[in-house]
C-alpha cells in the first residue's frame, strides 16, 4: 500500500525529490529538509500533489 510522492521545494517549488510512503499509517504530508540544486541550497522540501 505504499504510494509514490514528489518532494518540492518551498522557496521555488520545483519538484526535486520522489519517494514513497503509506498514506494509510501517515496521513499528514510529509516534510523533511534537502538539498535545492536550483536554489543551490538546503530547503525545506514538503509532498506535493502529482
Amino acid at each position: 500500500m505504499r504510494e509514490a510522492i514528489h518532494l518540492g521545494c518551498e522557496k521555488c517549488t520545483r519538484r526535486n525529490y520522489h519517494t514513497t510512503k503509506n498514506k494509510k499509517i501517515h496521513t499528514e504530508k510529509f516534510s523533511v529538509r534537502k538539498y535545492c540544486k536550483f536554489c543551490k541550497e538546503h530547503t525545506m522540501h514538503k509532498e506535493m500533489k502529482l
